[in-house]
């Protein structure tokens, strides 16, 4: 196969905001620095949110103001309103990730809006991105499953789908927020999507809390899906959904699909040694993915088990 999967990592951002350890600065922007060594490409990098609700993001223009850009990297800022969206304008974010929600629970908990309400914001607030000549993503929140509600209804995928497209989302995500997701329920809600808004790129987020990312992963990428957001180490979580656990480990998900024959452009030795390092140094805490403690595929002539 010579088929490119493109990564989005995430730990800067989804990685950080829950973790027990609050990282200062200038670690973090080790860690970025770290992370573009691997070969990324796109990151999400900064989070424009309330620093009271997510105190580990309230540093986000600081960090916005120091990355690296001559890089070749884009960095992603997330915005839930307008008032994010124009922070995130304002920090020089290279692309803005809105959050649309697909059920009431959470979107009361998280932003304090039904799902139809983050569609008729993203139809108020786009324009501030359009205007500033700033890519527009949009990533649905608890696609598969709600922590307070939970069954979500297939059908609001495809209105939020739909409201994205006419809003100008150049990407739309389905964000497994709390890892719920089968596969088979991964390839209805692509065709639910699809068909709703055609031609509109897709984007796959999956948290690994129930051991069933990386199946989903495959799922997707065997529905004609190239983008998939990862973390390294598989660190992160949801402030606001109980029992969220971290994100699918980004070693993981490289080893799987260039075992396959897909090219990433991440370089796994790297990236195994950056899941090490948050381990080791930066967190001080045991990260979840698989590859930081078996390693990849062995060498001939390696060490026999």
């Amino acid at each position: 196969m010579s088929r490119t999967i493109e990564i989005v990592e995430v730990g800067p951002r989804d990685g950080l905001q829950n973790d027990p350890a609050l990282l200062a600065t200038p670690v973090k922007l080790e860690f970025i620095n770290r992370l573009i060594e691997t070969g990324v490409k796109r990151m999400e990098a900064a989070s424009f949110v309330n620093p009271k609700l997510v105190p580990a993001m309230a540093d986000s223009a600081d960090i916005m103001d120091a990355v690296p850009r001559d890089r070749g990297v884009s960095y992603i800022g997330l915005a839930l309103n307008e008032r994010g969206m124009r922070r995130a304008i304002e920090a020089r974010c290279d692309e803005i990730n809105y959050v649309l929600v697909a059920s009431e629970g959470f979107g009361k908990a998280n932003q304090n809006a039904t799902p139809r309400d983050t569609a008729d914001l993203l139809d108020r607030i786009a324009v501030l991105a359009h205007d500033a000549q700033i890519p527009l993503s949009a990533t649905v929140s608890v696609a598969f499953g709600d922590p307070f509600d939970g069954e979500v209804d297939p059908g609001i995928l495809g209105m939020l789908a739909e409201r994205a497209a006419a809003a100008g989302a150049v990407e739309f995500a389905l964000g497994d927020t709390i890892g719920v997701a089968t596969p088979w329920d991964v390839e209805r809600a692509i065709s639910i999507v699809r068909d709703a808004a055609p031609g509109l790129k897709l984007r796959l987020h999956f948290h690994n809390t129930r051991n069933t990312a990386l199946a989903n992963i495959h799922a997707a990428v065997q529905n004609g899906v190239s983008v998939i957001d990862a973390s390294a180490g598989g660190i992160g979580g949801c402030p606001f959904a109980p029992r969220a656990t971290g994100n699918v480990a980004t070693e993981d998900v490289v080893y799987m699909l260039e075992r396959a024959g897909f090219d990433t452009g991440i370089d796994l030795d790297a990236m195994i040694s950056v899941a090490h390092w948050l381990e080791q140094t930066a967190l001080r805490h045991p990260v979840q993915s698989a590859l930081a403690k078996a390693g990849g595929f062995p060498a001939k002539g390696g060490p026999a088990a």
